[in-house]
C-alpha cells in the first residue's frame, strides 16, 4: 500500500526527473550526467554501499539487487563481473524516463532490468540507494524528509537481507542550494526505530556524505 506521502511524490519529483534528463543529454554517460563530479567519487560511493553484501554470495552467486535511483545503470557495470552476480538479478528503478531508456539501450544483459518507478516493485536480497535523495531542488524540506522516510520504509518491505543508502552530510560547511543535507544521527535513530535494530553508520570516508547499512 502506498502512503499519502508517496502518492504525492510523482508531482514533487517531476521537475527533478526533468533536470536529470536534461543533464544526461548535456553530459552523456559520465558521472556528471547524474550530477557526480568524477568516476573515482562515483565508484567509491558504490564500493562503500556494496559493503553490505554478505561475502558468502561470492561463493554461491545468485544475488538479487534493487537499485533505487539507478540512473543510466552505472552500478550494474560495477556489479556485473562480481562472483555474487553469477546467476543473479539486478533491478534498476529511476524516475527519469530518459535515464531508464538509456540504461535499457546501453546494457544488454539478461540479468539486468530497468523500470521507470519511484519505488522498488520486486523483492531482492539487498537494496541500494546511491545519491537518490540528494537533489530536492525547491521542494519543501519538511515534505522531503517525510518522503525519504516513507521511501525507506517502502523499500525495506521489498528487502530480504539488507539495505544500504547514503546522503549528503549536514556537517558539510559549504552547502549548495537545491541539495538536501541530512543529519546522520537522525537517520540512524529512524532506522533503529522503524526498520531494524541491526544498523551501521559510516561517516569516515573521503566524501561529503555518510552511509547507513540496515541488516535483517
Amino acid at each position: 500500500m502506498i502512503s499519502p506521502i508517496l502518492k504525492r511524490a510523482p508531482e514533487v519529483l517531476a521537475p527533478i526527473a526533468v533536470a536529470y534528463g536534461r543533464r544526461l543529454k548535456e553530459c552523456g554517460l559520465h558521472p556528471r550526467g547524474v550530477y557526480w563530479k568524477t568516476h573515482e567519487g562515483q565508484t567509491l560511493r558504490f564500493e562503500i554501499l556494496l559493503g553490505i553484501i554478505d561475502p558468502r554470495f561470492d561463493e554461491t552467486g545468485g544475488i538479487r539487487i534493487n537499485d533505487l535511483g539507478c540512473g543510466y545503470g552505472a552500478l550494474f557495470e560495477l556489479l556485473k563481473d562480481m562472483p555474487a552476480m553469477v546467476g543473479g538479478q539486478y533491478y534498476g528503478y529511476d524516475i527519469s524516463e530518459d535515464m531508464v531508456k538509456t540504461a535499457q539501450e546501453k546494457i544488454q544483459d539478461s540479468r539486468a532490468s530497468f523500470e521507470r518507478n519511484m519505488i522498488a516493485s520486486k523483492r531482492a536480497d539487498y537494496s541500494i540507494v546511491s545519491g537518490t535523495f540528494n537533489m530536492k531542488m525547491d521542494s519543501d524540506p519538511n515534505y522531503w524528509l517525510d518522503y525519504i522516510k516513507e521511501s525507506l520504509i517502502q523499500l525495506w518491505r521489498t528487502t530480504e537481507r539488507g539495505l544500504a543508502f547514503n546522503m549528503l552530510s549536514s556537517y558539510e560547511k559549504h552547502k549548495q542550494f537545491g541539495l538536501y543535507y541530512a543529519d546522520p544521527s537522525f537517520f540512524f535513530e529512524f532506522c533503529m526505530q522503524n526498520l531494524s535494530k541491526n544498523v551501521t553508520l559510516l561517516h569516515d570516508y573521503q566524501l561529503v556524505e555518510w552511509a547507513i547499512f540496515v541488516h535483517r
